[in-house]
């Protein structure tokens, strides 16, 4: 869906795992290393991006190694230098989400594609994220494509398509 949104709107897309990839270059899953370095690489972007003035697109599964804090942490710094963070949550059913988990457009980005690991995950709480803000959106991807769901988002904010961006 990130991809598509970012076709539509012209805007980069600032792939969750460019962090995680960069972390993993030096430290392993989970370990203190790994988790201040991610967390460093996605604040730095975020603030950097948000000073120039520069919008972008950022998926993002919290998961038991993400600070519970990262969220309004990272918001708090981008409103800081006068950025505004806009918050979409995605849903579909347990089973819809393990189907698209071995998709081969995952292994691009070298994403979880283990239903396994996502099943234990899950199930030590790990996983689960707060409702957007009433500002935000919600939207059940059960049956809709992501270019659909781009669609939607950019109604719901009033974003200009790239086409008309300018």
């Amino acid at each position: 869906m990130g991809v598509e949104l970012s076709r539509l709107t012209g805007l980069p897309l600032f792939h969750n795992h460019l962090a995680v990839d960069a972390a993993l270059a030096l430290f392993d899953f989970g370990s203190p290393g790994f988790v201040a370095l991610r967390a460093a690489i996605w604040h730095a972007a975020f603030t950097e991006a948000a000073q120039a003035g520069r919008s972008l697109i950022f998926t993002f599964q919290p998961e038991a190694s993400v600070a519970p804090n990262f969220v309004p942490d990272l918001v708090a710094q981008v409103e800081a230098v006068g950025g505004r963070v806009l918050f979409v949550k995605l849903t579909c059913p347990p089973a819809v989400q393990e189907e698209r988990l071995v998709a081969a457009s995952r292994a691009a980005f070298r994403k979880l594609r283990d239903v396994g690991i996502l099943r234990q995950a899950v199930a030590a709480g790990g996983m689960a994220y707060p409702p957007p803000p009433d500002s935000g959106l919600t939207i059940d991807t059960t049956h809709m494509a992501p270019d659909a769901a781009a669609h939607r988002i950019v109604a719901h904010f009033g974003l200009r398509p790239a086409a008309m961006a300018g």
